[in-house]
């Protein structure tokens, strides 16, 4: 199964379903696609569409995911690569109203400097990104929040 996510957003973000889509119609994808689509209205007689889903609901998607498709938002690329998922991400867009500002384009230059993630962006086919997800061998993610957790604890063992 191949889980899109779209996130919470207010804005919504066609381009990507719209690719999916396509994808799916032409052949491209066969996996089941399942879509968290948020505040993205969009009907398809060729994928699940599922508005919005409580935490465990999202968790056991990303589990059940052979690939996670994603905006390019923080928390669904982290929750996708700390659960070992092969991601493609990409950025939603203000010059198409996706969103507010281009914020996602660093957030996604910084995963993929650190060969996280694959991406998919204009001009470029989705379906050739997802081929390449078959060789792709992504680096671990690993949070820095522990090492934090330790920095800070230390500072405060020596206040």
């Amino acid at each position: 199964m191949i889980l899109v996510v779209l996130g919470t957003h207010e804005l919504p973000f066609m381009r990507l379903l719209r690719e999916v889509e396509r994808l799916k119609r032409e052949g491209i994808i066969t996996d089941e696609v399942i879509v968290q689509a948020g505040h993205t209205k969009f009907e398809s007689d060729l994928l699940t569409i599922k508005p919005f889903v409580n935490y465990e609901v999202m968790d056991q998607l990303m589990e059940d995911a052979r690939l996670v498709i994603t905006h390019a938002g923080t928390g669904s690329v982290i929750s996708a690569l700390k659960k070992g998922k092969k991601v493609i991400a990409a950025a939603r867009l203000k010059k198409y109203g996706e969103h507010n500002d281009d914020h996602q384009l660093q957030l996604l230059s910084i995963f993929l400097e650190q060969r996280h993630i694959l991406s998919w962006g204009e001009g470029e086919d989705l379906g050739e990104v997802i081929r390449q997800t078959e060789s792709f061998e992504p680096v671990p993610f690993q949070s820095g929040k522990e090492r934090m957790f330790s920095i800070l604890s230390n500072f405060i063992k020596e206040a």
